[in-house]
């Protein structure tokens, strides 16, 4: 048997619940029976049913025995009580015999009771197939289970040399459309946005998500957001940023995308709270205008700060740099 082929079957199911399961994991499971049929299914929203009870119900669903089955799921299955009941247990009542999953879960709850349960019953495990793109594919969950906070996705539109508005303070339309639909990519795929009350002042945005399909974020703004601005409702906060970061946590935002403004993105990189970057470069040069990172200042090239390119690609007329801190491995 593949083991990778259906791995890859099940990533690609995981996909379609990235939008839905927050702040469950997206989670895909693929289930290969004995003569040759194949199940699959993903994360449903929270309170329902998890990747492999789907699977395993639409084998049931179609009359299918799952005896001697093999299963393949994209994270360690949970082994406790939640809003449903663990699915190791129901893997093993299946009878289902060979378990293969990507990447090990680290939340408190499972952290390897999962294999650990399934090993006891007699089932065969296999770990790691597909392990690195299981981990890419679920990196905001998989931090926020090992630090407690979301991981934080800062977003910038500006022009080659750096600016991100002309000197009178328009921003608008420095990248073209195709940026600003990826951008509202970024925004489904988040559990909240945050903005300074700056922005809010000046742009009134409304930070939802439209040019896409998916969910819009929940609001944070950076101060006080006036009377009427278009970003209410939201969550107003004036504390240590890192704090903001713990209270989300706590509240299962797993992904936070920052957007603006250019002090806010510079207090976030400079207390080095950022764990992905993603800049919009417009084929674009302004010469003067606002900076995109406004009192930041390194006075040797020793002291140069250097991220680890993720990804470039074009989109439309304007190219996508995605990086992340050398450091960061989470």
């Amino acid at each position: 048997m593949d083991l990778e082929h259906f791995m890859h079957q099940a990533l690609a199911v995981a996909q379609t619940a990235r939008r839905r399961s927050s702040p469950n994991p997206w989670v895909g499971c693929v289930v290969a029976t004995v003569d040759g049929r194949v199940f699959e299914g993903a994360t449903e929203p929270p309170g329902q049913r998890h990747a492999e009870r789907v699977a395993m119900d639409a084998a049931a669903a179609a009359g299918a025995s799952l005896e001697g089955a093999t299963l393949f799921s994209t994270l360690e299955p949970c082994s406790h009580q939640g809003r449903t009941s663990a699915c190791a247990d129901a893997i093993v009542a299946a009878g289902i015999r060979h378990v293969v999953v990507a990447v090990g879960d680290p939340d408190p709850r499972v952290a390897g009771r999962g294999l650990d349960r399934l090993r006891a019953a007699g089932l065969e495990v296999t770990t790691g197939v597909l392990e690195n793109d299981a981990a890419q594919q679920l990196r905001p969950y998989l931090h926020h289970r090992r630090t407690g906070r979301p991981f934080v996705v800062l977003k910038m539109a500006s022009t080659l040399d750096g600016r991100i508005a002309a000197s009178d303070g328009t921003s608008q339309w420095i990248t073209g459309p195709a940026a600003l639909e990826a951008a509202h990519e970024l925004r489904a795929d988040s559990d909240a946005i945050l903005v300074g009350a700056g922005t809010v002042r000046t742009d009134d945005p409304s930070l939802t998500t439209r040019l896409v399909d998916g969910p819009s974020p929940r609001r944070i703004v950076l101060g006080h957001a006036p009377d009427g601005a278009k970003v209410h409702p939201c969550t107003q906060w004036d504390g240590p940023l890192p704090e903001l970061l713990d209270m989300l946590g706590n509240e299962g935002v797993l992904q936070l995308m920052v957007e603006g403004g250019a002090r806010v993105a510079a207090s976030f990189h400079q207390a080095g709270l950022v764990d992905r970057y993603v800049f919009f470069l417009a084929p674009a040069l302004m010469g003067g205008g606002i900076t995109s990172w406004p009192g930041l200042h390194t006075p040797t090239i020793d002291a140069l700060w250097r991220g680890r390119t993720v990804s470039v690609r074009t989109v439309g007329d304007d190219i996508e740099v995605v990086l992340e801190p050398a450091r960061s491995n989470a």
